[in-house]
């Protein structure tokens, strides 16, 4: 099947399954996030289930293309991008499909924060700067920053209205916030997270041997 000849039935079938890996994605998280384990680096069940969701993803775009809201529905196609977003063991589909979300963002088929924020996500795993200051860690002060930081920081607001983001430090207060509820608090020891995540991004092919990189979250 191309993805131009997929059927009302396929897509129905794909909109389903990607609500259903959306929910698995959820549920274990809020499982670790319950019991403090998902904020002690990547956990394993974690990355199982990112693994396990980005090779039904690959699949699903294979056969019906990128899952856009007109064909599969806001929530089927927000849930596309969720999975894709948290496949941060797979640079290729992630590098790959960064292009082709954008290309329906400009075509107004999903919301240009998808892009956005993939996009940064992309730049922070190579330990690039953000554009759009989407992905957050913990900064030297203990308190959760822009990392890496955003290139051109005078009009990271005007790039973040463009994509339908609010202000830059209204998320990150919104973020703080939601972090205190989850009982989010900074490693105990930064440095080693930091070099246990450049170790991390080199494994799967994110950064070479002599750059760096950020630690999924």
């Amino acid at each position: 099947m191309t993805p131009a000849l997929a059927t009302a039935a396929a897509l129905a079938t794909a909109a389903a399954e990607l609500c259903r890996l959306a929910a698995v994605d959820h549920d274990t998280r809020q499982e670790l996030a319950s019991t403090g384990e998902l904020f002690e680096g990547y956990h394993p069940r974690m990355a199982a289930v990112h693994g396990d969701n980005a090779r039904r993803l690959r699949a699903i775009v294979d056969a019906i293309g990128w899952p856009a809201e007109a064909r599969v529905g806001p929530q089927a196609s927000e849930a596309a991008w969720l999975v894709l977003q948290h496949a941060i063991g797979e640079p290729e589909l992630m590098r790959a499909l960064l292009p082709v979300l954008w290309a329906h963002a400009r075509r107004g088929e999903v919301p240009a924060r998808q892009a956005a924020m993939l996009e940064d996500r992309v730049r922070a795993l190579e330990g690039r700067p953000q554009r759009y200051g989407t992905q957050l860690d913990w900064g030297d002060d203990g308190e959760l920053v822009p990392w890496p930081a955003v290139e051109q920081p005078a009009t990271v607001d005007e790039r973040r209205a463009e994509v339908g983001l609010a202000p830059l430090a209204e998320a990150v207060a919104a973020l703080r916030e939601q972090a205190a509820a989850e009982g989010q608090s900074p490693p105990s020891d930064l440095a080693g997270r930091r070099r246990a995540a450049r170790a991390w991004a080199r494994s799967v092919g994110w950064v070479r041997e002599d750059d760096g990189g950020s630690e999924p979250r």
